[in-house]
């Protein structure tokens, strides 16, 4: 028999509050999990792979939207895969544009930071020699 994991446990190992897992579960994001025979959510394995693949495309800023556009065709099969390839190109591309705006802003604060050590390095050496 496969394990399962109760709704603290799939908390505890996917990091999602048991608020999101339901948002997700009711807007399709999760398929709708399997339950005990008292009622009770009970994960699969499989429920914390996708669930980890959900945390990777949040995390990188995939829009809901779009992220319920890849769920919608993973669950449609092997003949979506050329679909979801797209789709995973597409953000990806927005990902490194997002990484080399970042990095420009960071070459900013870098220089702020360099800019502000001088300073204060300049003053104490102003300061000692008074």
């Amino acid at each position: 028999m496969t394990e399962t994991y109760s709704p603290a446990q799939t908390v505890e190992m996917s990091g999602f509050s048991l608020d999101t897992l339901r948002y997700y579960e009711k807007i399709g994001l999760i398929e709708p999990v399997r339950r005990a025979a008292g009622g009770h959510r009970r994960y699969t394995e499989d429920d914390l792979g996708w669930l980890d693949m959900l945390r990777c495309l949040r995390g990188t800023g995939m829009p809901i939207a779009q992220m319920q556009s890849f769920a919608e065709l993973a669950r449609d099969g092997d003949d979506t895969v050329a679909d979801r390839l797209a789709l995973l190109e597409e953000h990806d591309a927005a990902v490194e544009a997002e990484l080399a705006r970042l990095a420009e802003q960071r070459g900013k604060v870098r220089a702020k930071i360099e800019y502000y050590r001088s300073y204060l390095a300049q003053q104490r050496g102003v300061c000692e020699a008074q």
